[in-house]
């Protein structure tokens, strides 16, 4: 499959951008929910990408509500939690799981770079983005449902947790120094704008948030929830660095592939224990 961010427009000269600015950036780019985005540029990448976990946050309240509405009505936790993990794609048109395809057939092609590069580009999906997309869509269903027949509130906060922390994820790739693999596209156009040090902030808060959220439920779940968003960060930083290597940088696909991977990371883990 293409990789769907590389019609973007060109990127107009630096400047100072607002929050509200930075917040329809992130909005336009990552979710289908109306936000017309007023700035294409460096400034306005650098506040959106920090932003990204609040689009996250929308994503998983508008995930978690129908799973949540069919289980109060009486359906079992398998449907809700199928329904759940549909809905996400639903509201990213998709991209998402189409860059963790792409990337695991850029992955799996053992071709230089550039050549890896053109294989993700391409408009069809190969066996290992076939694999990858089963495997994560099977675990995520699985995870939510286990997590749904323990209660609603459990399945309805892991859901909002795993959003969060996959937007979250891809505000880590967009760090100062994390470098694009190719001059156009969602890659380069956020590629190291976020500085550092706000990365960290947004990663300790989110944690801090996640487990203030599951509280009620006890200090196990709040523990858990804690460990979810940290390890989930852990595996999207290891595909990432594993993405810099093999194709000198990030694209919009890796962003993708990052968000499915740390979604289910922390869903896997919410389960454990």
């Amino acid at each position: 499959m293409t990789d769907s961010f590389d019609d973007q427009p060109p990127v107009p000269p630096a400047e100072r951008a607002s929050l509200p600015d930075g917040v329809r950036f992130a909005f336009g780019t990552l979710t289908v929910l109306p936000a017309r985005i007023t700035r294409w540029d460096r400034p306005a990448a650098r506040t959106g990408m920090a932003c990204a976990p609040l689009a996250g946050l929308a994503v998983g309240l508008l995930a978690a509500l129908p799973g949540v509405l069919l289980l109060l009505l009486g359906s079992g936790p398998l449907l809700a939690a199928a329904v759940t993990v549909a809905a996400p794609a639903a509201l990213t048109r998709g991209l998402h799981l189409d860059g963790l395809a792409d990337t695991a057939d850029g992955l799996g092609s053992a071709q230089p770079a550039e050549a890896a590069l053109r294989i993700m580009k391409k408009s069809d999906i190969g066996p290992f983005g076939v694999i990858a997309l089963v495997v994560v869509m099977l675990a995520q269903t699985a995870a939510l449902a286990e997590l749904y027949a323990g209660s609603w509130i459990q399945g309805a906060l892991a859901a909002v947790t795993a959003a969060v922390t996959a937007r979250l994820a891809m505000t880590l790739a967009a760090r100062e120094g994390v470098p694009a693999a190719r001059p156009g596209g969602l890659g380069a156009a956020v590629a190291g704008v976020v500085p550092r040090r706000v990365a960290t902030a947004l990663a300790a808060a989110t944690a801090l948030l996640a487990a203030a959220a599951a509280l009620p439920l006890g200090p196990p779940a709040a523990a858990r929830a804690t460990a979810a968003v940290l390890l989930a960060l852990l595996a999207a930083e290891l595909l990432l660095r594993r993405c810099v290597r093999r194709f000198d940088g990030v694209t919009g696909d890796v962003f993708g592939a990052l968000a499915e991977l740390s979604a289910t990371a922390a869903l896997i883990v919410l389960t454990l224990g």
